[in-house]
């Protein structure tokens, strides 16, 4: 059991750094505008298809697997 909580923080590391990615990854409001909380009124949501929907999805997972990950490693720490 002693190499279960090298595992962990491991998989922390990765998975911290690919949902980074795919965070960035995604481009509503990537503006300044958007960073700021500014908005442009010409700008119309539609729903997510193609990629854009397959990053959300992706990027969903890596979080909860993320939050699986750290509750392990404080059970098992």
């Amino acid at each position: 059991m002693e190499f279960l909580p090298k595992i962990l923080n491991s998989a922390q590391i990765v998975l911290a750094i690919i949902l980074i990615i795919s965070v960035i990854l995604q481009e509503r409001s990537a503006g300044i505008g958007g960073a700021l909380g500014g908005s442009d009124d010409s700008v119309t949501y539609s729903k997510r298809r193609g990629f854009e929907k397959f990053i959300f999805t992706f990027t969903i997972v890596v979080g909860i697997l993320f939050v699986i990950a750290v509750l392990l490693s404080h059970v098992l720490i």
